[in-house]
């Protein structure tokens, strides 16, 4: 083989995956001085005493050497007491509960431990990028079951994104696996309903399918309620559920995130992330546990003040010229450019800065079928008031 047929260096399992639009949107907002409404992480820390709680353990020398493999207990057995509060889920903190470096290390370790090559898993599309790059190295085969734009007619709340259940039903083979659920969901804002939750329960009970729930964005509902699979019948025995500490306590640098489920999954799922990161962010821990035996009162402020945020700027975006998908939760906005008489997500985004002086994401990049997400574009709203007040005086200007 000569050096001209040298084979690409990149796996090819990973070929189709580049630097990730975040990156590139987010670059594109330093070189510009543009708003960044793109990558969607707060610009503001969380609670204080949570932030000091990380830093007396770190002077107190906890967690700044190799915390246990499982997680410290005191995490854990936070995450047990919020389940166990929350949604009156019981798992056992010593045997069901594990800490990983972030949502992003709990599902890749899931899919690693439970996906052989070959195996199909099903997505609801749109989906987070990391999902498909995740599928890709356990070698399994992603099949995208697309969430479908309403419009306003059909429903009277406003446009929103939906599951066909009968698409998604169609979609199981004697060759699924696996099924990745993400409720609140990123990038659509949609909140899947106990009725919608219920009949996915069914179908996996029925067709003895695993379910992943990314549910990281459970504290940011704004219309309807989160209820986790893994409370319908039949599901916690076959339910992996992973959350995180970034986006409910404004700490994503943390990377934070933990799985509950059977001991027999969670072992599973543990046998890979020790071998990806083994161990992280041990003083972080301490903190985070700390975080979730916060009062209700703060998860109810949060909520409240990104619904406001939320409102400001689906509002803006609707002046602007946009069609608004409402956001039922999770901190992003999903527009349509068609009314702007745009129809390329990839082409608007990256001539926005310049125009408009604000970042947004292509919804695109989350599709396998790129034509249903062209026209859509996602914007956050997890940024200071006087932050989303500025873009939205620089995005009126588009109409």
């Amino acid at each position: 083989m000569t050096s001209t047929e040298r084979r690409p260096l990149l796996n090819r399992r990973l070929a189709e995956f580049g630097t990730t639009i975040f990156a590139e949107m987010s670059a594109l907002a330093v070189k510009t001085g543009a708003i960044n409404l793109g990558q969607g992480f707060p610009d503001t820390d969380g609670p204080e005493s949570v932030r000091e709680a990380a830093v007396r353990a770190l002077r107190d020398g906890r967690g700044n050497q190799y915390p246990p493999g499982p997680g410290i207990p005191e995490l854990r057995e936070a995450v047990a007491e919020h389940q166990a509060k929350r949604y009156a889920l019981t798992y056992d903190p010593d045997r069901e509960v594990l800490v990983t470096a972030g949502a992003t290390e709990a599902l890749a370790a899931s899919l690693l431990a439970l996906v052989e090559p070959g195996d199909e898993v099903i997505a609801l599309e749109p989906y987070y990028d990391s999902y498909a790059a995740s599928i890709a190295l356990a070698g399994g085969t992603r099949v995208p079951v697309t969430l479908r734009p309403t419009t306003a007619e059909d429903d009277s709340d406003g446009p929103r994104f939906r599951l066909d259940l009968d698409e998604l039903r169609d979609a199981v083979t004697d060759r699924t696996r696996l099924l990745l659920l993400n409720t609140p969901h990123n990038p659509t804002g949609t909140v899947l309903t106990r009725d919608e939750l219920a009949a996915i329960a069914e179908l996996a009970v029925e067709r003895d399918l695993l379910v992943v729930t990314d549910e990281v964005y459970e504290h940011l509902v704004f219309d309807g309620e989160h209820i986790p699979l893994a409370s319908f019948p039949g599901m916690r025995e076959r339910t992996v559920t992973i959350s995180s500490a970034g986006k409910t306590f404004s700490f994503t640098g943390w990377k934070v995130g933990w799985v509950t489920a059977t001991p027999e999954l969670v072992t599973a799922v543990r046998s890979a992330k020790q071998f990806l990161t083994f161990v992280s962010a041990g003083p972080f821990q301490y903190a985070v546990a700390e975080a979730l035996a916060l009062p209700d009162s703060y998860f109810h402020d949060l909520r409240e003040d990104l619904r406001a945020k939320r409102d400001l700027l689906a509002a803006g975006l609707t002046d602007a010229g946009f069609g608004v998908h409402r956001a039922q939760g999770t901190y992003f906005i999903t527009t349509d450019i068609r009314p702007l008489g745009e129809s390329d997500g990839f082409a608007f985004c990256r001539s926005l800065p310049e125009r408009a002086g604000v970042v947004a994401v292509p919804n695109a990049v989350f599709y396998d079928h790129k034509d249903a997400g062209a026209p859509f574009v996602r914007f956050a709203f997890c940024k200071r008031e006087h932050v989303l007040t500025e873009a939205v005086t620089r995005l009126a200007g588009l109409r």
